[in-house]
């Protein structure tokens, strides 16, 4: 995955944090332009409709639906969905 200001190569391993920033530009990467769901055509920059309106998408914040861009992980209420389904099927299981 790369930075989406300077295009630098990022190695993330975990969870970003609110005070990571880029190795190259030191940028903040728990921001709305290094999020999967960024979309500046979308309402509110953002295709997360639960997501809370962040005004400044360059700066970092804490937003619950954050996933830096180019991860595998999956995000949102389809996620969620998927979670429950599993957690139920794993509690009416039989041995």
């Amino acid at each position: 995955m790369n930075c989406a200001f300077c295009r630098g190569a990022l190695e993330i391993t975990g969870p970003v944090d609110r005070r990571d920033t880029c190795p190259h530009c030191k940028r903040d990467l728990r921001c709305c332009k290094q999020c999967k769901a960024y979309d500046p055509n979308a309402y509110n920059g953002c295709r997360e409709v639960s997501a809370h309106r962040i005004v400044d998408k360059e700066r970092a914040n804490l937003c619950d639906h954050f996933l830096i861009r180019g991860s595998k992980a999956q995000g949102g209420k389809a996620s969620k969905a998927k979670e429950a389904r599993e957690a139920l099927e794993a509690l009416f299981k039989k041995k």
